[in-house]
């Protein structure tokens, strides 16, 4: 026996149990040991002892029993909450599958037990789905839930022998201190915290984390193409009119970057940079981060920080959804084609105002309301995201501060993970900052005199390239998209500013972090400038092709041994 290797390092070979262990550590007082390799998972037989569940389950998710094993035969990391959930939940006999916060219940530190169902399918897990090792899991588990009922009970009675007051079996206990009383089931421990009603977080997170990595943008992208069928039924896809000053404007839906190119490109991304990388930091970085730094958090940490936003989501959920969506679509675009009276630039929305053969009130009103619902749910998703960002720059900082007292080795596992978060932040950043930047181009240049947004940018060039004249007329008319554009843009800066703050510490990222600060700069810039002076084009064409540069090559080609993971993207 060795006690090297923190982790029970398993043979494999062709027999049914894979061969035992050759050698086991003492951690966690060693009863991994004679463990075994079950469906190519690794197993461990239940302890003999008298432990309650709560010590039971939680040796068992540290050790990672029913995880699957590498081809070294080490098991891939320790249970959490949520990786227990799901594999729970694929069980095909199990059709009703499990809620996230009754799996968080068993790890919290909490007299909350288990039901007779669930400990079927846990230990069903923890025996690999093996009969022989499923049922000695259950029998144990059963055990182990009837000791922490009975330590339960001793407590509350010697409280109330303490106490000198009635039996505690004759009045519930305070629901604020999580405690059931006595004639509460198993069953009832387990849910009574899981349906406690709706949390706009913990679903937000759901839509971010469950499923396919495509499964979010494709969805996105989806929808716009959706709305870019119905206004080629609709024959809103590419049309033009004569404004009162003589000039002609291109105003089609296809014409409009801030629905085609916003929704069909740079939603769906930033969508797939921040899914990938919330599933990189939950189901690799964190336990790795959490292995290295020697912490035995595999509890619900992720969850709470999560939960303690809930309050910020529902705030943005508010507002995207009740203002920028509902308020938004009455002020803009119901009450001007109820009343005709328009103050705001004439475009795919407001054409039946102006070509009323184009396309009827009715209809307008109909494509306008889907589309704007469309719009303000994806921003929510977008700004749902970002707080998403922000919490994993949060929870990384938090695990983070564990490794400067700790050995060498995990504060490098802690540069690597923070190097890789920061990547990924940056590409969403960047994705972003191009959403807004498609939205002021389209405010601005419905005000223009130009007939097509392709003309306006290359006009604008070429008064510097070549010399020719060209001077842009603007009509003044309400522009309100200028103000939601500036604060998409802001909002995509917050995780970069806070992560360079929080996680750039010792000056690790060096070369690459300054040439991404400098690319978000230079993006930003070229997003304030739009419309500021002749020739922006030129300053906005730069930033826009180093912003795209970076969404495919985020640390510029920048690679130094003193800047761990350089090599590994988030991509």
């Amino acid at each position: 026996m060795s006690n090297a290797s923190p982790v029970p390092r398993l043979p494999v070979d062709g027999g049914r149990n894979h061969g035992r262990l050759r050698s086991c550590a003492k951690q966690n007082e060693a009863e991994v040991c004679n463990a075994l390799i079950k469906n190519g998972k690794f197993y461990a037989p239940p302890p003999a002892d008298e432990r309650d569940f709560k010590d039971l389950f939680k040796r068992a998710a540290a050790a990672g029993v029913g995880r699957p094993v590498d081809k070294s035969g080490f098991p891939s990391g320790p249970w959490t909450p949520e990786r227990l959930a799901e594999a729970i939940s694929q069980i095909d006999a199990n059709r009703s599958g499990i809620e996230l916060r009754t799996v968080q219940l068993w790890f919290q530190d909490n007299e909350k037990g288990i039901s007779s169902d669930n400990i079927r399918w846990l230990a069903r897990i923890f025996g690999c789905d093996d009969p022989e090792a499923t049922g000695e899991w259950q029998a144990e588990l059963s055990a182990s839930q009837s000791r922490l009922t009975a330590k339960r009970r001793q407590r509350r009675r010697t409280s109330d022998g303490v106490a000198g007051g009635p039996p505690q079996a004759e009045r519930p206990a305070p629901s604020d201190e999580g405690m059931a009383p006595p004639a509460e089931t198993p069953q009832q421990q387990d849910t009574e915290e899981s349906g406690r009603g709706f949390s706009i977080a913990q679903r937000s997170e759901a839509f971010f984390s469950r499923g396919s990595l495509l499964d979010l943008p494709a969805s996105v992208f989806a929808g716009a193409v959706a709305l870019q069928f119905l206004s080629y039924f609709l024959g809103i896809h590419s049309v033009t009119y004569v404004r009162e000053d003589g000039a002609i404007k291109q105003v089609g839906f296809l014409w409009a970057p801030n629905w085609t190119l916003l929704f069909m490109i740079f939603m769906p991304l930033f969508l797939a940079f921040a899914v990938e990388l919330l599933a990189f930091w939950r189901d690799e970085g964190r336990p790795r981060l959490l292995t290295a730094v020697g912490s035995v958090e595999t509890a619900d940490g992720w969850a709470r920080k999560v939960e303690a936003s809930s309050y910020t989501y529902w705030a943005v959920f508010l507002i995207c959804v009740g203002f920028a969506g509902l308020f938004q679509w009455i002020s803009v675009r119901l009450i001007p084609l109820l009343s005709g009276n328009n103050d705001y630039a004439v475009d795919w929305g407001s054409l039946t105002l102006v070509q009323p053969d184009a396309i009827s009130i009715p209809q307008s009103i109909a494509f306008t309301g889907v589309a704007y619902l469309y719009m303000c749910l994806c921003f929510y998703l977008f700004f749902a995201g970002l707080i998403l960002l922000f919490t994993v720059v949060h929870d990384l900082y938090d695990i983070e501060r564990l490794s400067d007292h700790r050995s060498v080795d995990s504060q490098a596992h802690a540069a690597e993970v923070g190097h890789r978060i920061m990547r990924g932040i940056f590409r969403c950043t960047l994705s972003g900052i191009l959403i807004a930047i498609c939205m002021k181009l389209q405010a601005f240049y419905v005000t223009t005199d130009d007939k097509t947004i392709l003309h306006w940018l290359v006009s604008d060039a070429l008064t510097v390239l070549a010399g020719a004249d060209h001077e842009t007329d603007r009509a003044n008319y309400s522009m309100p998209t200028h103000y939601t554009s500036l604060l998409t843009a802001l909002a995509s800066c917050i995780p970069f500013l806070y992560g360079s703050v929080r996680i750039r510490r010792g000056g690790r990222f060096s070369s690459s972090h300054r040439r991404m600060t400098l690319a978000v700069a230079l993006l930003v810039a070229g997003y304030l400038l739009i419309g500021a002076f002749p020739g922006f084009a030129i300053f906005l064409g730069v930033a826009v092709l180093i912003g795209t540069y970076g969404l495919f090559d985020p640390a510029f080609s920048a690679r130094s041994a003193s800047e761990p993971g350089d090599d590994r993207n988030v991509s």
